[in-house]
């Protein structure tokens, strides 16, 4: 049985990561060039955002005793497999644990408009699974 007071927390971290990257983001991909710190800021949070993601899929895996994924994308196709989130959605988080890859382990230079479309337009990706994973365990979305 997943500890909901775990999800609750994680869901909280999740919203004020969203909002960090928000605050810190440029209207524009060549605003954001233009600002190295704004850049790290938001790379920051969009990978400690998906990493909140991923720690919440862990910790439901766990605690329903359903099987390991063997790659951090797969940790969310299994959510998907047992109706946590929608198929759509576990893709969708599959591509930002990519991402989070990248700006974790220094993959290569991250392109501007990458990161900036990732804390714009991907950040609806991330609200879709915090709502589901709430829907899921009876909670009301924290955003």
């Amino acid at each position: 049985m997943t500890d909901r007071n775990v999800v609750v927390s994680k869901l909280a971290e999740l919203a004020d990561r969203i909002d960090r990257t928000r605050a810190h983001c440029p209207p524009s991909a060549a605003d954001f060039a233009r600002n190295r710190d704004a850049c790290d800021l938001v790379a920051f949070n969009v990978m400690l955002a998906v990493q909140t993601c991923l720690d919440l899929a862990s910790h439901v895996i766990a605690d329903e005793g359903w099987p390991p994924p063997t790659t951090l994308a797969d940790a969310f196709l299994r959510l998907a497999e047992h109706g946590v989130i929608a198929r759509e959605t576990g893709e969708a988080l599959g591509r930002a644990a990519a991402f989070r890859n990248v700006v974790a382990h220094g993959y290569g230079r991250i392109l501007i408009d990458l990161l900036h479309a990732a804390a714009t337009t991907g950040l609806a990706d991330l609200e879709q699974f915090a709502h589901e994973v709430a829907a899921w365990v009876g909670e009301p979305a924290g955003h």
